[in-house]
């Protein structure tokens, strides 16, 4: 049997999923009422229902996001919210916080945020035996780590392909905290990474002012899905649940195409859902957000991968500046610009600036808002105006499932019978008394013609068979009407027809790979306690929300590293890097101020308040 593999997409809102699925997703996943780590994407019970049924028609599957942490007055709620979620249909719930898997819930299929901790084997091997069904794999894995981990468990592996990074281990950033009561494993980061920073040494130089150093690029590894596929991924995950339409529907299309050309008379691998998607625009990442874009860590640490220009979008490469006019700018391919574009570009003073297009007027870009910009310098479009007009119409992306239809006589009258490309069929039979038609001619070709019309239904006519004695007349009001009770008696056959997989957690006691947890094992509650406890942890430190220390905390740990960034990594860089930085190197925005650490042999960064005592080991470099 073939191994499916699917496009997960995110679904800000109902109309987002149901936009989604239509552009190819094979799954979406979307915020219930209640806690989600997007505070900002939200969802009633009943329009999940609703996109549950509408997914479930295309054998696409939906997934709910719980993946806060929970605090001891919240159990209650959060179980009650997931027996109604269960409800709705749902395929699965995509969580961090243990104290789900104490919780009297029904058979629901769970699956582990990137937020628990899903780094290694050992960790992920040890959620599959507790029963999960799939893990969310951590962003910085590189191929050689996810394979490690396919070996080592049978358990379903997720892994982002793109959208925005997280600087920090998901799950292990404080700062928004720290710096303003606002957690982002409680749903509200504020996202203090893309602030803008100034880099001091540790005589109090200033190396470098004002530029967003913990920004980083968006992630794009739409070329490595075969590669991932063969290291053991089976969903391809797209970022972007506070994305906008475009983005979603741009980023899914781009995926599908890419993913459909892999898996064409692939013998191992099929596509996970039903249907094929009809596309009325040119599928391009780059036209929609994004700051650039990187492989990030999957083939190891070879590049630059920093933002530090902006955190807002830069969009899409249109070419330089050839010439300043009185009102306007001559750009290379000029061409490709349209009236309400945004553009984006470095100003003089080495910063991120933008102004919007007014008009193309034989060859002349002229701006709603001139700015002075140097022949020379690198526009891109980060708003494209035509594009995206195209792309939020309905009929940009359309999917339909495949059917053949038979039309033939009974004793009384005639049948129409369909079976669509799953095997699903429905019949309808038209109680008619039968006459010859007195122009027999295109007979059969009118009802063809007439069946084949789906009009706004998610069926596309792929094979019609008339099998008649005679050219009876048949009037079109009538082929429309079998025609179309079948097709809505269809959609209700594929939706009952859905089997949701079911599993019911069962309590487990094989031992945690670790014994002690830090606050960074965010523990917020009883039942996550009971949880590890029961797994053999013997010593939990409380989640860093609940025992804040100001002024002293780490508040967070990266695989990006600063000191990479500025060719002085004294591992990858050290024949180029010339003089040592001297430390501690400080971040500084506002009254903010973050010490930084770097420990080269798991090559990872830390980054502590302003008063946390540091001991800077040399051995290390």
């Amino acid at each position: 049997m073939k191994k499916k593999v699917e496009i997960l997409a995110p679904a800000k809102n109902l109309y987002q999923g149901m936009a989604a699925i239509n552009a190819g997703a094979d799954a979406v996943y979307i915020g219930a009422p209640q806690f989600g780590a997007r505070t900002n994407a939200t969802n009633s019970v009943e329009d999940i229902t609703e996109l549950v049924r509408y997914a479930h028609l295309f054998k696409a599957q939906v997934f709910v996001v719980l993946n806060t942490i929970l605090y001891d007055n919240e159990l209650a709620t959060c179980e009650k919210l997931i027996h109604e979620l269960y409800h709705t249909g749902v395929d699965a719930l995509i969580i961090q916080d243990m104290s789900i898997m104490e919780m009297n819930i029904p058979p629901i299929v769970i699956h582990a945020s990137t937020q628990a901790n899903n780094r290694d084997p050992k960790h992920v091997k040890f959620l599959s035996d507790a029963g999960m069904k799939r893990a969310v794999l951590a962003r910085e894995l590189n191929l050689d780590q996810i394979k490690d981990i396919s070996k080592a468990t049978d358990v379903e592996l997720e892994f982002f392909v793109s959208g925005a990074l997280c600087v920090a281990f998901s799950g292990n950033c404080y700062m928004s905290i720290a710096g303003g009561e606002r957690s982002a494993n409680r749903g509200s980061c504020a996202q203090n990474c893309r602030l803008p920073y100034s880099l001091t040494d540790g005589t109090g130089k200033t190396l470098i002012a004002n530029s967003h150093l913990l920004s980083i690029k968006d992630l794009d590894l739409s070329d490595q899905l075969p590669n991932l596929i063969e290291a053991g991924i089976t969903s391809f995950k797209i970022e972007g649940r506070l994305k906008d339409l475009v983005y979603v529907k741009n980023n899914v299309s781009y995926l599908r195409k890419k993913l459909d050309s892999f898996l064409e008379n692939n013998e191992r691998f099929e596509k996970a859902s039903s249907g094929r998607t009809f596309f009325n625009f040119d599928a391009e990442m780059d036209r929609s957000f994004n700051r650039g874009y990187t492989d990030y860590f999957v083939n190891k640490r070879t590049a630059s991968i920093g933002s530090w220009d902006t955190p807002k979008s830069q969009g899409q490469v249109i070419g330089k500046v050839l010439e300043v006019k009185a009102n306007g700018y001559v750009i290379e391919n000029s061409d490709k610009l349209n009236n309400g574009d945004g553009l984006f570009f470095i100003n003089e003073k080495d910063e991120a600036d933008g102004t919007q297009i007014n008009t193309v007027t034989n060859g002349i870009v002229i701006p709603n808002n001139y700015k002075p910009i140097k022949v020379g310098t690198m526009i891109y479009r980060n708003a494209d105006a035509e594009f995206n007009k195209l792309v939020e119409r309905e009929d940009s992306a359309i999917r339909k499932i495949g059917i053949s239809l038979t039309f033939s006589e009974t004793a009384t009258g005639f049948k129409l019978h369909a079976i669509d490309e799953d095997g699903h069929t429905s019949t309808s039979t038209l109680e008619l008394s039968k006459e010859v038609s007195k122009n027999s001619d295109g007979v059969i070709d009118n009802i063809k013609k007439n069946l084949s019309k789906t009009g706004n239904t998610p069926f596309i006519v792929d094979a019609v068979t008339i099998d008649l004695s005679e050219n009876w007349f048949l009037p079109i009001s009538k082929i429309n009407e079998i025609r179309r009770i079948v097709l809505e008696d269809l959609i209700d056959v594929r939706v009952a027809a859905y089997v949701r997989k079911e599993h019911q957690i069962q309590k487990t006691e094989h031992p945690y790979p670790v014994q002690q947890l830090d606050f960074m094992y965010n523990v917020s509650n009883k039942m996550a306690r009971a949880f590890y406890h029961r797994h053999g942890v013997t010593e939990i430190e409380q989640a860093f929300e609940l025992q804040w220390d100001p002024g002293k905390a780490r508040v967070m740990t990266t695989k990006y590293c600063v000191k990479y960034e500025l060719g002085k990594c004294p591992i990858h860089q050290r024949e180029t890097m010339g003089e040592k930085l001297i430390e501690p190197l400080v971040l500084k925005n506002g009254d903010n101020e973050y010490k930084l650490k770097f420990n080269c042999k798991p090559c990872e960064m830390e980054i502590w308040e302003k008063d946390a005592d540091l001991v800077f080991d040399e051995e290390e470099y």
